[in-house]
């Protein structure tokens, strides 16, 4: 596959999705949103492939959001296809049957962040700035902001970074529960492969289980997503990593998963 502005990489189990737009703070354009779509697709088909690490090239910017050049001349008829896509991309990424850890150096505002709240788990590093900061150009998030940002930091504080258009640095968003964890800018890559170390040790299968029963948790009620938590507690159960998990740790050794 050919690609003009991400970087796509696929290495032992580990697919990586670098938007590689510095130039333009990694900033979204149609084309580049079209390009993450085709990655996170290939990644979803390949057997091979257990993970995915979204980052942005170079330390100023994970996404700077969307290049607002290409909403000059935008009518409401192209804002409709283009919000669309954008809302594919995203939802692509919280449904992808892999874990999806977004890696972040630098500024992470608008469709940044909103690409990056989609994301399973969010490393910063300390010198990342985050900010819902759309109402700046007379815009409201339209990729997911107003629906997952309350659901991942609560309404408050929520309407308040959407309100005002401020950003908040990296401890604030650790502190606000925005992120996962906060490491220096030199260690981010190292952080990240410790997770993905931790990750890949685990049942792919189960894995998968785990990741669409939580995310089920923000789309039904709670008695709804306890009866499907318990459907797929017990699906867990015809597995052979069940069975092989439960006799490693009887027997005291590393399980063996094969994602079955």
């Amino acid at each position: 596959m050919q690609f003009n502005n991400i970087i796509y990489q696929k290495s032992e189990a580990v697919a990586k999705i670098i938007i590689n737009r510095p130039e333009q703070m990694n900033a979204l354009n149609i084309e580049a949103r079209r390009e993450i779509l085709k990655a996170l697709e290939d990644a979803d088909l390949d057997d091979t492939i257990r993970l995915v690490i979204l980052s942005g090239a170079g330390e100023k910017a994970f996404c700077a959001g969307a290049d607002i050049k290409i909403f000059l001349d935008m009518n409401a008829v192209e804002a409709r296809k283009y919000v669309k896509l954008a809302k594919q991309v995203a939802r692509t990424i919280e449904c992808l049957s892999k874990p999806v850890i977004a890696a972040i150096k630098g500024h992470t505002f608008g469709g940044g962040l909103e690409l990056a709240l989609s994301c399973d788990l969010i490393i910063a590093s300390e010198n990342a700035k985050f900010g819902q900061t759309e109402i700046n150009v007379g815009l409201i998030p339209g990729v997911g902001g107003t629906q997952r940002l309350p659901r991942a930091v609560g309404i408050r504080i929520a309407k308040e970074l959407i309100f005002a258009g401020g950003t908040i640095d990296a401890e604030e968003a650790y502190r606000i529960g925005l992120i996962n964890k906060v490491v220096p800018l030199e260690k981010v890559d190292a952080t990240v492969n410790e997770y993905v170390r931790k990750i890949l040790s685990k049942s792919s299968l189960i894995l998968k289980i785990a990741k669409k029963t939580v995310n089920k948790s923000f789309e039904t009620d709670i008695f709804s997503g306890l009866d499907y938590e318990t459907e797929a507690f017990i699906n867990c159960f015809s597995t052979h990593d069940q069975k092989e998990g439960a006799q490693a740790f009887l027997e005291k050794r590393k399980p063996k998963f094969n994602g079955k």
